[in-house]
């Protein structure tokens, strides 16, 4: 397998508070990998650091096997095209049109053809389940499920091979909640993606994750397929994992694969 994300010995310091230390991750092409852990463990931090939004106090970090932070402009530009991330609460532009928003990137990245960009746009409106009158609509009127969906059709819209996702289904109910993690499992599946996302919602995880990194102690506690890190003995693991909520959605998640 290639490595698509190699953190080498990273530590992160804000001030005189240490987030990671001497942390070690590889992510292979193609797979799904949470990141998941308590309140100011780091895990959106490390989420900005693979993809080059943070600069790690120590360590390296490669994306497709080239080092971020070189200060090489162009190299890092070719990067960015081969990656979207969506941001927990959709972080898109009010004043834009949902249009707008979508085309942003492209345009940001050089693409001048009006009329690819509006069917690249349509494209992409398509694949995450929404119609093209969606396209007019201001951010204001969209539902917080189309928010979210909007703002992974922009996080597609240069067809990355890798997807990350902070938090993608906080703030949704249940039903929304599940339709878009099928939709990000399918999405994976047809598009061969490598996902990483940081998430605290436990049928989110038991959804979409093949493989779990548990940020616990300014490292990686635990790494491996869920059942794998229900054997790890620790607090958080313990209280995290082996709740009721938690064997319930792995149940759900089993049934579903067994259909």
């Amino acid at each position: 397998m290639t490595a698509v994300i190699e953190v080498d010995h990273l530590s992160t310091r804000f001030d005189e508070h240490w987030v990671h230390r001497d942390l070690n991750l590889v992510i292979e092409e193609g797979e799904v990998m949470a990141l998941v852990g308590g309140s100011g463990s780091g895990k959106t931090t490390l989420l900005r650091q693979m993809v080059g939004l943070l600069h790690p106090t120590k360590g390296q970090i490669r994306l497709f096997g080239e080092p971020l932070f070189t200060g090489n402009a162009e190299q890092e530009r070719n990067l960015r095209r081969r990656f979207g991330m969506l941001f927990q609460y959709g972080a898109l532009y009010s004043s834009f049109t949902v249009f707008q928003n979508i085309a942003f990137p492209l345009r940001e990245l050089g693409v001048v053809d009006e009329k690819l960009i509006h069917d690249l746009v349509m494209l992409k409106l398509s694949m995450v389940e929404l119609l093209p009158r969606h396209a007019w609509l201001m951010p204001s009127e969209l539902s917080g499920g189309m928010i979210k969906r909007v703002a992974l059709a922009r996080a597609l819209s240069m067809e990355p091979e890798l997807l990350l996702l902070d938090e993608p289904t906080a703030g949704l109910d249940p039903d929304r909640s599940e339709s878009f993690v099928r939709l990000i499992r399918s999405l994976h599946e047809q598009l061969g993606l490598t996902v990483v996302l940081v998430t605290h919602d436990l049928d989110t995880l038991a959804g979409l994750a093949a493989r779990v990194a548990v940020l616990a102690e300014q490292r990686i506690l635990a790494l491996g397929s869920v059942q794998e890190i229900m054997k790890v003995d620790h607090p958080f693991i313990r209280n995290f994992f082996c709740c009721d909520r938690a064997q319930r959605a792995l149940q759900s998640r089993m049934s579903e694969e067994k259909v």
